[in-house]
């Protein structure tokens, strides 16, 4: 309230009766708020007055799930568009942006992978969603997915370009395993290479994305014939090799890109509340690529209405970077015309959504169904997965451009510092490997220092492993934030095995038994929220649990090996031998305070065995009378 020339204004908040009044009868989308003026729901109509009203109206025999948000309305707006294309594309980006209660959203929805050549002085390939202006080249989108992280693997092998973090000055003493492995042309150390040749191997990288196969092909051949007649044969025969490797790619491209036959085919099976939905991608005839997309708080079987979650699930599916030419479901549904028309505007050639009534479409369209039956009951009925397709799917989300078949993970464990110890487990191709699982004592950190800790246990694993010839894990877990991430990979540095990716398991505040995101080395700046839907994080929450039960069953047993020692020591005549012979008969504390004078004797002698039970006597004497 405040004073003006004409009295008192009296601040006056528009109620929900008189806003339904002044609706315009414009196409548009509306937005319900709470109390709390939070987004709860983003619709979008063809008539805004008619649309918003129906919420409303008490004679409407709305279904539970609109009753329980027409209860929770504090408050609407709306906003007017010219027509129900822009209405479609506007509803599905405020969905994916404020993730409304009462709307179906594609909770996992991304992007397809694109390849990025970087803009630094000396660039490196790197697969990533994001598409910013920053200067680098882009590349993409590629379908399936898989085509991405191959395309990279072949450029790090074939053209030796670095996919290391560091800053390149030629300052350091010796190149790291990548150059012996002869994936990294070595720019890092002065003398390996130049900055003139590393350019040059960036350059045809960057003509080999652009599509210009041909071209670049012809050039090497070229600078193999040349580097021939003077004699030099390694140049030659690995510019021969790196002509071979451009010509097959052109073919691979040539039958993954084409656009004559682009066809997505979506099915989905559902019971209750739970809904699985598969995707397939079809490229000259071939199923090329597969995503899987879960629900498990739809509304019931009364209220569930397939021709709108079909819709809904598209509209938002398909307003990322890609369209295909046809896309195949199992069902029509309400705005499958205007959708058509706004795929059609972002593709720039006529998209087609069919559903198939008969023939080889409609057998494709069951299989898609077959196929999420067969992920629902996976998801739901606790089947046990397929394990290659988990860690594909952990490939896919780390970007890795490698399977990881051996993935190894660490936990500190302490309390107050004392007994710092470390759990390492195995597992390999999704199952632990139990016999090669260790456990370290940290000896070179005094009190409870986790980074310190952290980077000394990861120095001295694959120190030894290096030493003895051992397998070097693909991937490696650790338990904990930033912190213990960087300790981990100054230790890696030092090894230089800088090519192994590692992770930081990021825990929510006081839910230790939990993760709340990841964090990937190098890319600390977009962590990866944690799904619980995705078998993929299961598994990772499993391997964290695994190690964290290793490193706390090291510790306790350190803890009670140090107290049994501690404790028997204030008893007169116990020495060395005599705890020992304890711990090997009775194993616990515990079972020695609680043992007879006659179950003692033998080991200790009746004297011994006497002072033993007294003390242990007095001792819960005094905590009785504490109590």
């Amino acid at each position: 309230m405040a004073d003006s020339a004409f009295g008192k204004l009296e601040s006056y908040k528009v109620t929900i009766a008189e806003k339904l009044k002044t609706l315009p009868t414009d196409a548009g989308i509306y937005i319900h708020r709470n109390a709390a003026g939070k987004i709860i729901y983003v619709g979008k109509a063809k008539n805004l007055r008619n649309r918003v009203r129906s919420y409303f109206h008490a004679s409407r025999n709305h279904d539970p799930k609109t009753r329980q948000l027409v209860k929770v309305i504090a408050d609407f707006e709306f906003i007017v568009v010219d027509n129900e294309v822009e209405a479609l594309v506007l509803e599905s980006n405020l969905i994916k942006k404020h993730k409304p209660r009462f709307n179906v959203f594609l909770k996992d929805d991304k992007s397809y992978p694109h390849l990025k050549l970087t803009n630094e002085p000396f660039p490196k390939v790197v697969v990533t969603r994001k598409i910013v202006r920053d200067g680098s080249n882009y590349y993409g989108p590629f379908l399936p997915a898989v085509l991405a992280r191959n395309t990279l693997n072949l450029v790090n092998r074939a053209f030796q370009l670095r996919t290391c973090e560091i800053e390149i000055d030629g300052k350091l003493p010796r190149p790291c395993l990548e150059y012996h492995l002869k994936r990294c042309l070595g720019p890092c150390v002065k003398g390996l290479c130049t900055q003139q040749e590393y350019q040059e191997a960036a350059a045809d990288v960057k003509i080999l994305l652009d599509g210009k196969n041909k071209e670049l092909a012809k050039s090497l051949e070229q600078r193999m014939w040349h580097f021939s007649e003077e004699g030099k044969y390694e140049l030659a025969a690995k510019y021969r090799d790196l002509h071979r490797t451009v010509l097959a790619l052109s073919e691979t491209q040539k039958m993954a890109t084409t656009a004559e036959r682009d066809i997505d085919i979506i099915g989905f099976y559902r019971e209750h509340q739970r809904l699985a939905l598969q995707l397939f991608t079809m490229r000259e005839g071939r199923i090329v690529g597969r995503r899987e997309f879960f629900w498990e708080d739809l509304v019931d079987d009364e209220s569930f209405d397939a021709s709108e979650f079909l819709g809904l699930v598209l509209t938002q599916y398909y307003s990322t970077d890609y369209v295909p030419l046809e896309i195949h479901v199992s069902q029509d549904f309400g705005d499958r015309a205007v959708l058509e028309k706004a795929l059609t505007e972002r593709r720039g050639r006529r998209v087609k959504i069919l559903d198939p009534k008969r023939g080889k479409n409609k057998h494709l369209v069951r299989l898609v169904e077959a196929n999420a039956k067969i992920a629902f009951e996976q998801r739901f009925r606790v089947l046990k997965p397929d394990l290659e397709k988990v860690l594909e799917e952990l490939q896919e989300i780390l970007e890795l451009s490698y399977f990881p078949e051996r993935i190894e993970s660490f936990d500190i464990s302490n309390i107050s510092g004392s007994e710092n110890v470390a759990g390492i487990v195995v597992f390999e191709n999704g199952k632990p490997a139990r016999a090669h699982y260790r456990r370290l004592i940290i000896r070179s950190v005094e009190g409870a220092n986790d980074f310190a800790s952290m980077n000394e246990a990861v120095f001295r694993r694959y120190k030894r492993i290096i030493d003895e010839g051992g397998q070097l894990p693909r991937l490696i877990f650790i338990d904990g934030g930033k912190g213990q991430l960087t300790a981990a990979a100054a230790a890696m540095q030092a090894l230089d095995l800088e090519q192994i990716m590692l992770v930081g398991l990021v825990k929510p505040p006081k839910q230790h038994n939990q993760i709340s995101h990841l964090l990937v080395h190098g890319r600390e700046d977009t962590p990866i929220p944690f799904d619980r839907n995705s078998q993929a994080f299961r598994l990772i929450l499993q391997i964290r649990e695994e190690t964290h039960k290793t490193a706390i069953e090291f510790h306790r047993k350190r803890r009670e090996k140090r107290d049994f020692s501690s404790e028997l020591s204030e008893i007169p005549g116990i020495g060395d031998k005599r705890k020992m012979k304890l711990l090997r008969e009775f194993g616990s504390i515990e079972r020695i305070a609680k043992a007879p004078i006659e179950a003692l004797k033998p080991f200790v002698g009746n004297k011994a065995a006497t002072e033993i039970v007294e003390h242990f006597e007095a001792q819960r004497k005094l905590a009785e009378k504490a109590e």
